[in-house]
């Protein structure tokens, strides 16, 4: 079709933060009347160009259109100005103010100076009947479910554009009734002409409400396809970024006898976070945890750590029933974590290589037994050489290491505390070839100590490579657990795949 028929286009679109070119080159386009899934992994650019089409970003090269005309969109304003409204995954509105005035703030109906409240409750109770909503307008909106409010959000930006919704993670914290309901909404308004963009992680919801996909990855488009020509499979596969399902690479081939039980998580879960699984880990053993982006995977991990509470289930630590509610109860039985977002999570900026690699020995000898310097200089010194961790010294702020000395001193931080078990969730994202090497081997080696690890990874040759089980997560559930023959990349992606009937939650 020609670019008049787009609602909203974008040619040649490229951004740059600093050295990294998080957009390149890429095109999109949106018609009137459909659902247009974006998808991606963590770094593919989705954040990136629904905040160019929105006018948060400006590109550093490539145009948008809006209804065939270029336009400059200098802020959100501009871009609901041209029809485009935005509604995110945490709904952006005023919990303590009501429903009519979250609806029409910033265009209340006015006389002589003064809000007509009368006139924008009424009108608040047609748009919202409009949308199935049977509530009181004059009630505050926090006071109504995220489903309502997440309803009331995409009527506000309906209201205020009218011709592009962009819908960021909407059904992320719904349940399955509620994103039906949602979904209702949805087909609605694009029968009735609008063009709307889904993003998600649930690719059921993918192939229950959209008609087309565009899929990029590590910034460049690598699709743009009506999803009645694909299966799910072809989603993973271009997701990922190869035909894994015809590579050969196999698990760990691994002659020695299961080391004895060290954990045991029976019906283990936190609603709206991970559905109940069950998992028994051995001693020397490495369970690798594949799955999309918002499968779960990192949910699952920190309520194993107890960084997120379980509200169901047992644990076992070595036979003996276990809680753990807090991180500290982890530390205590032996747990280490290396969180995915190391920047935000794991490192403490300011603090000095050393400070950060002995900062979690330190909390569980407790501040009584405090190292002295010469101690803490003697364990930072043995990992950041064990390690390889290149800093000019031990005492330089860590936020001036790079992303993979970074990593090597967070689990580094863990060792330090002789753990009988290691989470690490990413542990490879983000750095250099060389440290990617060395984190590898590390793992390697600490499973053929004894060590016990669950390893999460978006990056399947990888997992394959040294885990002695896997276990899949889609949706939030725990959906396979393989070995043996069946540790191979397309089996995997067939776990991840496999389709179930009715919307996730």
């Amino acid at each position: 079709m020609s670019s008049s028929e787009y609602a909203l286009e974008a040619r040649g679109i490229v951004k740059i933060f600093g050295n990294h070119v998080a957009l390149d080159a890429v095109d999109f386009g949106l018609r009137a009347g459909e659902v247009h899934a974006l998808l991606g992994e963590n770094g593919a650019g989705k954040s990136t160009l629904i905040k160019i089409l929105t006018g948060a970003y400006q590109p550093d090269g490539g145009t948008v259109l809006a209804a065939g005309a270029q336009v400059h969109l200098d802020n959100p304003q501009q871009a609901q100005a041209h029809g485009i409204g935005t509604v995110y995954q945490e709904v952006n509105l005023l919990p303590n103010r009501s429903v009519a005035e979250n609806l029409f703030l910033g265009h209340q109906p006015t006389r002589f100076g003064l809000v007509r409240r009368r006139k924008m409750e009424a009108d608040a109770r047609l748009i919202l009947k409009r949308y199935g909503l049977d509530i009181d307008p004059s009630s505050e909106l926090g006071a109504h479910s995220v489903a309502v409010q997440q309803i009331v959000a995409i009527a506000r930006a309906v209201e205020l554009s009218g011709k592009v919704l962009i819908l960021d993670e909407p059904t992320a914290s719904l349940d399955r009734n509620e994103v039906e309901r949602l979904f209702e909404i949805i087909r609605d308004l694009k029968a009735h002409g609008l063009a709307i963009v889904f993003i998600t992680h649930f690719l059921d919801q993918v192939f229950a409400i959209a008609d087309r996909v565009t899929i990029l990855r590590n910034g460049k488009l690598v699709e743009t396809r009506a999803l009645d020509d694909m299966t799910r499979t072809d989603v993973v596969r271009l997701m990922l970024g190869k035909d894994v399902a015809f590579s050969g690479a196999t698990g760990v081939e691994d002659a020695r006898p299961m080391g004895e039980v060290l954990l045991d998580f029976a019906n283990y879960g936190r609603k709206r976070s991970v559905h109940p699984f069950n998992l028994t880990i051995h001693k020397g053993e490495v369970i690798g945890v594949a799955g999309l982006l918002g499968s779960g995977r990192t949910e699952m991990a920190r309520i194993m750590f107890g960084a997120d509470a379980a509200d169901e289930g047992t644990v076992k630590v070595a036979g003996k029933p276990a809680s753990i509610a807090r991180p500290t109860d982890a530390i205590g039985h032996g747990f280490g974590f290396c969180p995915e977002d190391r920047k935000a999570e794991g490192i403490f900026g300011d603090l000095s290589v050393r400070e950060n690699i002995i900062i979690a020995l330190q909390g569980k000898l407790g501040w009584f037994s405090a190292l002295n310097r010469d101690e803490q200089m003697e364990i930072a010194g043995r990992f950041g050489e064990s390690m390889d961790i290149r800093a000019a010294s031990l005492d330089m702020p860590i936020k001036l290491l790079s992303g993979g000395n970074q990593q090597k001193v967070i689990l580094s931080r863990w060792l330090a505390t002789d753990p009988a078990f290691l989470i690490l969730d990413e542990p490879t994202r983000g750095i250099d070839v060389g440290a990617h090497a060395e984190i590898v081997r590390t793992i390697n080696r600490l499973r053929d100590e004894g060590l016990a690890l669950v390893v999460i990874s978006s990056e399947l040759d990888e997992v394959v490579a040294y885990s002695s089980r896997i276990v899949v997560m889609r949706d939030r559930e725990m959906v396979a657990e393989l070995s043996g023959e069946n540790i191979n990349p397309g089996v995997i992606v067939q776990a991840i795949a496999n389709h179930r009937e009715g919307p996730s939650t």
